[in-house]
């Protein structure tokens, strides 16, 4: 059975992820900074107490793992390179132990060639420049690391979200390419967990929403 090295999986996204992937039957391997934190329990699922910044944590949590689902954000209090910084020492450790498949989490203001933003993505992503720049250049600068490398990396990203119930279908596209302005965690993490298997997107950002 695949083993995941869950990263991010006590936040509000990651929770979900955690619980599908172990329903799904996933072995899962997952850094918490507060193990109480963690909302599942299953004979399949190894805590690892740390920090994303702790690069020993780190490459704890990847020991054993066939794939990386990285959903880490940013809280109060976190240095404005968090996402950067943890997704280096995540790639460095998966190098090292010869790991290839990564998933990670974004939002709309990261571009792809893909997208074709319409003049309300447009205002949105001049927003999230002005009132969320730190987050955004983080969030650029996780996919730079992420481009450096020969891994095979997919960034997911979605639009606002919401705590509905899922509904086990959304739509797959680009920024004003068919798709929404809003998505269900639930519908978020099922996607994320698509991505295991599925390789359409590899070296790409999918858009996803309801």
């Amino acid at each position: 059975m695949t083993t995941i090295a869950l990263f991010g999986g006590t936040g509000r996204t990651g929770r979900r992820v955690l619980q599908r992937a172990l329903a799904a039957g996933f072995d899962v391997r997952l850094l918490a900074r507060n193990p109480t934190a963690v909302s599942a329990t299953s004979e399949r699922l190894i805590v690892i107490t740390g920090d994303i910044l702790d690069s020993g944590a780190v490459n704890e949590t990847l020991a054993g793992s066939d794939a990386v689902i990285s959903v880490f954000g940013h809280v109060k209090g976190s240095p404005p390179t968090l996402q950067t910084d943890g997704t280096r020492a995540i790639v460095n450790g998966m190098q090292r132990l010869g790991i290839r498949r990564i998933i990670t989490l974004s939002g709309g203001g990261l571009h792809d060639p893909h997208d074709r933003p319409k003049a309300a993505d447009r205002v949105i992503r001049l927003l999230l420049r002005t009132l969320a720049g730190k987050v955004l250049a983080d969030a650029a600068g996780h996919l730079q690391v992420l481009r450096t490398t020969n891994l095979d990396w997919t960034v997911v990203r979605g639009p606002r979200l919401t705590e509905a119930p899922g509904v086990g279908s959304y739509r797959v596209g680009w920024v004003g390419v068919g798709t929404g302005t809003q998505i269900s965690r639930d519908d978020l993490a099922d996607f994320i967990l698509t991505q295991m298997d599925d390789r359409k997107f590899v070296h790409a950002l999918p858009f996803v929403s309801a």
